[in-house]
């Protein structure tokens, strides 16, 4: 896009266009079109007039969008530290109150990871991969979400018996295989469909006979008679991992398997 401005120094017709398209003035190409001139006494007549070229790329869109999304909250002095990864960006994204904001499970993390995606996405369509963290909340989640797995992992291998989680998104299940896959004895899969898709849990040496799923909710894990009173109560993990943000993750699944894939793939738009 070009675009004229006007202000009574050049550098200030600069930056003028750099507010207006919402970035800093080297990813702007200026041709200076006239200068304040000088009378004779030394006093400067006109405005300067620049003439402004700027061509968007998908960062630069990501980064208008969210900090644009963030000022519509409330949140002020907005900071999005831009890293370059393969096919895309990494976003540290940190503001007044945002801490707040972001949700016990990163809500607000994956929403603008997500919305953002789809609006830089739309240029053209080649995939372009956004990722948003702030002060290390993913790696607290990675860890958090390990540990879970561990300790249902565990469970199974001294019960027998499979043990499903709740629903997650592709990259938390994604986690959770992953960890998984590194405890002898037990095994991981994903059943169901989004927003409910789940990680189940199983021994690689189940009990023989009677069921060996357990199910949590209403009417699930119910033994010796449907689950009448005096029954012994599901084990709480103590974590809470239900998920308001996964309509955006459709098939293919490819948490499913974990070879040749990493944690972070496509699917974590």
């Amino acid at each position: 896009m070009k675009q004229e401005f006007s202000a009574p120094t050049v550098e200030e017709a600069k930056a003028l266009a750099a507010q207006e398209f919402g970035v800093s003035e080297d990813k702007i190409n200026f041709t200076v079109i006239e200068e304040p001139k000088k009378s004779l006494f030394g006093k400067v007549k006109g405005d300067a007039r620049v003439e402004a070229e700027y061509t968007e790329t998908k960062t630069d869109i990501t980064v208008k969008y969210i900090r644009k999304v963030l000022t519509g909250m409330g949140v002020e002095n907005i900071t999005i530290d831009v890293t370059e990864i393969e096919n895309g960006i990494s976003l540290e994204i940190n503001g007044d109150g945002f801490d707040e904001m972001i949700g016990a499970k990163g809500e607000l993390l994956d929403s603008l990871q997500y919305l953002a995606s789809l609006v830089c996405n739309k240029v053209d369509r080649e995939y372009f991969r956004i990722t948003t963290d702030s002060k290390g909340f993913r790696e607290r989640r990675k860890k958090q979400l390990e540990e879970l797995a561990a300790k249902i992992a565990n469970n199974v291998k001294r019960s027998g018996r499979s043990s499903a989680l709740e629903p997650m998104n592709p990259y938390e299940r994604r986690i959770i295989h992953a960890a998984v896959s590194e405890i002898e004895g037990v095994t991981s899969q994903s059943k169901g469909e989004d927003p409910y898709r789940k990680v189940i849990i199983s021994s690689t040496n189940p009990r023989r006979g009677g069921r060996d799923f357990k199910r949590g909710g209403k009417g699930g894990n119910r033994r010796n008679g449907g689950g009448r009173k005096g029954g012994r109560r599901p084990q709480s993990t103590g974590f809470d991992f239900t998920t308001s943000f996964e309509k955006e993750y459709k098939k293919p699944k490819p948490e499913d398997s974990m070879l040749g894939s990493g944690l972070y793939s496509k699917i974590d738009i």
